[in-house]
């Protein structure tokens, strides 16, 4: 007989009706930009290797170093096995606005020799290095291209990159947060919920819901989970006293070693006390699952306390990661967290409806 916290492991598993996702950046998102280019079919292949060095250099294709120049025929029907980029139309546009297109109006007789190259016709080449799987797919479709893929990144995009017991895990943490929620609700505060989580001990280190009502207009449940984690390691500012949901785990230095990836890069303001403590900085390789979506402040406020990775359940209209926003991904900011979206999407929308 299967034991029953395997059974109950697999009911509920069953019930996952949710994804978990990766919010890239914008340049791994978006949709691949196309230029039009002339390209011709090959006619001789023992011509190949020189009319691409002549053509490279008459029109070197500037900033497209991922583009190939050379393709098989997509038409197996044709003889000529190969065709090639000539230029891309925008180089030759006052050329063709004047003269009959031909492969000798795009090709200047003294600089390429035009024997083994067809008439030209026009093609779409991605503007860009495809960064993802789905963009590449998307580019190999008009003209091959080079791809460097991140697998880690094309696991992640098809919903798998953790295993079903890793988001039974995540569903228990987001539960918490969930719980926090609606305790703050009770308490006529916004529907909002938030814990962080040391991944390598399994331990809920902070639970917080929002606490806005009242004088501390800044108390979003991400600050209050921040200033939560403070409170464990011997710091924090607010007391959470009248607000019993809201609970922190002293942390044990003895716990960690403490290293150079401990350290705020360019804030030594709190150099000193991390070194005396041996504590991680804040928030240095914790996790944080949040029901809705952080705002601008809160996101920059996980960018300094050093969090590792964030997961939310629900989009939210004025979201700074991902929504309005991706500021885990600018490259100017001297810190950068992972962020996933969609555990238990339904029941944390489901928090938003009751405010309204």
């Amino acid at each position: 007989m299967e034991p029953q916290h395997k059974r109950r492991r697999t009911e509920k598993s069953e019930v996952m009706v949710w994804d978990i996702l990766p919010v890239l950046s914008d340049e791994q998102s978006q949709d691949v930009d196309l230029l039009e280019a002339y390209a011709a079919p090959i006619i001789h292949k023992r011509e190949t290797s020189r009319l691409v060095k002549e053509l490279a250099a008459l029109y070197p294709l500037q900033g497209l170093q991922h583009i190939k120049r050379v393709r098989a025929c997509k038409d197996k029907a044709s003889p000529h096995p190969l065709e090639v980029i000539v230029c891309l139309k925008s180089d030759v546009t006052d050329i063709t606005k004047s003269k009959e297109m031909s492969i000798s109006t795009l090709l200047p007789q003294a600089t390429v020799d035009c024997k083994g190259l067809g008439e030209p016709f026009l093609v779409k080449i991605p503007a860009c290095l495809p960064l993802t799987r789905p963009q590449f797919e998307k580019a190999s479709k008009h003209w091959p291209t080079s791809f460097h893929e991140d697998k880690q990144v094309t696991v992640a995009l098809k919903g798998e990159l953790f295993t079903v017991d890793q988001k039974l895990k995540m569903q228990e943490y987001m539960e918490q947060a969930i719980a926090a929620a609606k305790a703050g609700q009770g308490e006529g505060m916004e529907a909002v919920g938030a814990i962080v989580v040391d991944p390598e001990t399994e331990r809920v280190l902070a639970v917080g819901h929002d606490c806005r009502k009242g004088p501390r207009p800044l108390l979003h449940a991400v600050m209050v989970c921040i200033d939560l984690v403070a409170h464990g390691q011997g710091g924090g500012t607010y007391s959470y006293n009248t607000h019993p949901a809201c609970r922190f785990l002293p942390v044990d230095a003895s716990d960690y070693q403490l290293t150079s990836d401990c350290l705020p890069s360019g804030d030594v303001s709190n150099f000193s006390q991390t070194k005396e403590s041996g504590l991680p900085y804040i928030c240095t390789g914790y996790d944080l699952y949040v029901t809705r979506e952080p705002c601008v402040m809160c996101a920059m406020a996980l960018v300094h306390s050093r969090i590792n990775r964030v997961f939310y359940g629900a989009a939210s209209p004025d979201g700074a990661l991902g929504t309005n926003y991706k500021i885990h991904t600018q490259k100017d900011l001297n810190h950068h967290f992972e962020v996933f979206q969609g555990i238990m999407k339904q029941e944390c929308m489901q928090l938003a409806k009751w405010e309204q």
